[in-house]
């Protein structure tokens, strides 16, 4: 799965402590998913969508093989 969560930061201007704060989970949690290292629960897939004000599948995108 691929996911524009660091361009959607950089676009608001906000660390990645700043959005793990906001959706309740770790600042490493935020690097792992933006790294695509781990892929988010649906909770916290929809926590970080709500955040940016985008539908979720905006954020975060299948790609072949998932």
């Amino acid at each position: 799965m691929k996911n524009t969560v660091k361009v959607e930061r950089a676009i608001l201007d906000i660390t990645q402590q700043d959005l793990a704060t906001a959706v309740g989970v770790s600042r490493q949690t935020i690097n792992f998913i933006e790294s695509g290292k781990y892929v988010p629960s649906t909770v916290v897939a929809l926590k970080i969508a709500r955040y940016f004000q985008k539908p979720t599948d905006s954020i975060f995108q299948l790609e072949d093989g998932d």
